[in-house]
């Protein structure tokens, strides 16, 4: 496309960076002009990984400055997630913002309030947001398919070998924090920001480590619950990751997530789908494309976003009360 947009990114260290930039690269409406990665270590594996294959390595101010550059995708290690978007705010990019936004919702509000004075957008780097599956879920609350929401149940766990686990003890929030808030995003789309957050948190592990490797938060509704559940030690855990909300017009039940595979039950014919429980074919989309794409049409103008600083906020205070950390630092 003549008119591609320009895009870079700075870091490498967060665990989407790699793909991220195999999406930035692969789609027709981008042009990636460079990489930022001040860490000497980290981009000397950058370098021995294809994703960064005949990348322009640059510094963050050459970055900034290059001519019509419209977005930055930054993805750093979390703890510097705030400080290096607040910068390419600054400079007046549009951002992709990896997850989860930091661990002081008051800097992250300041990033955000900059942004929109400045037009800008801040996509957050959820990553079922463009699921299928999930858009399913969306549409169908949205249409009132499944009637009055009553409960929401959330489950996103895996296994973490010991090497993987050190690198969360340097966040308090535990995997609710670093693994749970994917599911909390799409939660608070369904249900709005909760009256109140119940976090019960443990460490379970074998491993003489004291990380929160075993989570659930209770997210009250006046007429609804949701729970949400994260831990680091389930066998295949990928394969039971499921997201279920059911009203008093049915229910419909994601799991597992990736590739989705979607099953609901309707109390009477909704749409081309019958009364009862059955199968939703749903497609299988690479994580991260249409993100990206979705991303370039808002820059151009072509549509709205359809998640507001204020669902970011939202979603970002609940992550840190299900996660037990403060939310005034």
């Amino acid at each position: 496309m003549a008119d591609r947009i320009k895009i870079g990114q700075i870091g490498t260290g967060h665990a989407h960076a790699r793909g991220k930039m195999q999406s930035m690269r692969r789609n027709e409406n981008y042009e990636v002009v460079g990489v930022v990665e001040p860490d000497a270590a980290l981009r000397r594996q950058a370098e021995q990984n294809p994703a960064y294959a005949g990348v322009a390595w640059m510094t963050e101010e050459q970055l900034l400055n290059v001519e019509d550059l419209k977005a930055v995708a930054i993805e750093t290690e979390v703890s510097d997630l705030l400080d290096t978007g607040a910068r390419a705010v600054a400079a007046g990019k549009h951002i992709h913002l990896d997850k989860p936004a930091g661990e002081s919702l008051p800097q992250f509000k300041q990033l955000l309030d900059d942004a929109t004075r400045q037009h800008l957008t801040v996509q957050m780097g959820y990553m079922f947001r463009y699921n299928p599956g999930f858009e399913f879920i969306f549409q169908a609350v949205r249409d009132g398919w499944l009637g009055e929401i009553f409960s929401l149940h959330a489950v996103m766990s895996k296994t973490m070998n010991l090497q993987s686990r050190k690198k969360l003890l340097r966040y308090r929030g535990g995997t609710m924090f670093e693994l749970g808030c994917h599911v909390i995003d799409a939660a608070i789309y369904v249900l709005g920001k909760p009256d109140r957050v119940v976090p019960f948190s443990r460490h379970s592990a074998r491993y003489d480590d004291g990380l929160l490797d075993n989570q659930l938060a209770v997210l009250e509704y006046p007429r609804a619950t949701a729970t949400i559940r994260s831990a680091l030690m389930e066998v295949d855990g990928f394969k039971r990751r499921q997201f279920v909300v059911s009203g008093d017009g049915g229910t419909a039940d994601l799991r597992p997530l990736e590739p989705p595979k979607l099953r609901a039950a309707f109390s009477r014919p909704r749409g081309k789908f019958n009364k009862g429980y059955q199968d939703i074919p749903v497609r299988d989309l690479p994580r991260y494309d249409a993100d990206f794409t979705d991303l370039a049409a808002v820059i151009r103008g072509q549509r709205e976003f359809a998640f507001s600083p204020e669902h970011d906020l939202a979603v970002q205070e609940t992550i840190l009360a299900a996660s037990g950390m403060p939310l005034k630092s």
